[in-house]
């Protein structure tokens, strides 16, 4: 390690939170930065477009494409986990909903030990966050990197699905990242006239040229080296060749809710025990690594329209496509544009729920399955998705080979009463139907 690279510090993973690190931390011209991401570059043109989620979605090349081992509760069934493999991560793959958690999450945590972890403590990063297109206000901030801006223009079926909403006593909504979160109304989105605005445009692109920030993609962390207990560095596997950074202050692992706990136990940090199994030599025994994982099942109901009007029938048409296409090449709007939720609607399903317990995405077109095409009928979606499940899950190594993706144990509806709630979630979308 003598002879390798110096840093003061090595950030792991160009994700949502790896971007954000990797341009505060080099903004202090003192300190030097290496950012490692496993993927590459995110040049692709669907990254960018909007719609164009429902490609990136099964893509290998920037997409790890994980599965949940067969779920026990969903008759075996494995669940596709989109994760991402590029530079943005995830946040260049997802469905560009921009939605904070509630009030009440972020106080919990502060409740439970955590101070600076509560709603007011955050709200003002927030704020320094989002460039928000609607203006600064209590709740929001204007001029910071990440865009959040309206939907170009409103469905009717949204239309429809808020005014129902409202018949059964869902109050509309017209900011669900302001005052509350309750009620039916439109999701604004990370996108910037019409693109795409991920942790890499919004943070890692500006500040690219900065001499002390050093971005190598394609290059797979293997494992954190250690003196002791102090982490002092990264292996990484990038051309086919081991090479080795060293970090003078810290290692930063940002690869999110499966590859960080992924990396920690190949470096030895994890449960003794289960290490053993591998031949890895522990550091720490830490048996919560990998453990308490959480995630929100999404049921869907597909409904038919009985008008044309859907982005079924657009997609489904060679020449309606191809109006759409021109329509944002010309103007930034249209179907193209659309996120993973046009609208939707945080509700109370559950007597007991002191607040809303349930989220819906209504998105006017249908699918048997995300990304594998779409109905040849006039569909549209309503999902819904348990907000807190109680159900935990956990994720094992598959080997010591970095590479192997690892093992993931859902465990969804595992706990009592998760599904109960979903249920009520589904009649409740149907009766909005």
């Amino acid at each position: 390690m003598d002879a390798a690279p110096q840093f003061d510090y090595i950030v792991v993973g160009a994700g949502s939170s790896g971007c954000v690190l990797a341009n505060r931390l080099s903004a202090d011209a003192r300190h030097s930065v290496l950012l490692l991401e496993a993927g590459g570059p995110d040049r692709s043109p669907w990254i960018h477009i909007p719609i164009g989620y429902g490609k990136t979605i099964f893509d290998k090349h920037i997409n790890w494409g994980y599965e949940t081992e067969p779920e026990p509760e969903l008759e075996r069934r494995r669940i596709y986990w989109p994760r991402g493999k590029v530079l943005g991560g995830s946040g260049s793959v997802n469905g560009l909903v921009h939605i904070r958690g509630q009030r009440e999450d972020f106080d919990g945590w502060a409740a439970q030990g955590n101070p600076g972890w509560g709603y007011d403590d955050l709200l003002p990063y927030f704020c320094k966050s989002e460039h928000q297109v609607r203006g600064a206000d209590a709740f929001h901030g204007s001029g910071g990197p990440l865009w959040v801006s309206n939907l170009s223009e409103r469905h009717p079926l949204c239309e429809a699905f808020i005014a129902s909403a409202g018949r059964l006593g869902i109050p509309h909504n017209p900011d669900f990242n302001g005052e509350r979160q309750e009620g039916a109304g439109y999701f604004q989105l990370t996108t910037h006239r019409g693109m795409r605005s991920s942790p890499a445009t919004a943070y890692l692109r500006p500040v690219r040229m900065r001499m002390n920030l050093s971005v190598s993609t394609r290059a797979l962390a293997r494992r954190v080296l250690f003196q002791g207990r102090r982490a002092v560095g990264v292996e990484y596997e990038r051309g086919g060749e081991i090479q080795v950074a060293t970090a003078r202050r810290e290692v930063l692992l940002s690869g999110g809710a499966l590859n960080s706990p992924q990396l920690l136990m190949l470096s030895g940090i994890g449960d003794a025990a289960r290490l053993a199994r591998f031949g890895i030599a522990p550091v720490a025994h830490l048996p919560g690594v990998g453990r308490n994982l959480q995630d929100h099942l999404q049921a869907r109901v597909v409904l038919k329209a009985k008008r044309a009007i859907t982005y079924n029938d657009v997609f489904n048409s060679p020449l309606r496509t191809l109006l759409a296409g021109l329509q944002w090449a010309l103007l930034r709007r249209g179907p193209l544009t659309v996120s993973a939720g046009q609208a939707g609607a945080f509700v109370r399903v559950m007597p007991e729920a002191a607040r809303p317990d349930v989220q819906f995405h209504f998105i006017t077109f249908s699918a048997d399955r995300p990304g594998e095409g779409l109905h040849k009928f006039s569909g549209f979606t309503a999902s819904v998705c348990q907000l807190r499940p109680a159900s935990r899950g956990h994720i094992e190594l598959a080997g010591i080979d970095p590479r192997s993706p690892p093992r993931i144990y859902a465990n969804y509806l595992s706990a009592p009463g998760d599904l109960e709630v979903l249920r009520e979630a589904v009649r409740l979308a149907r009766r909005i139907a």
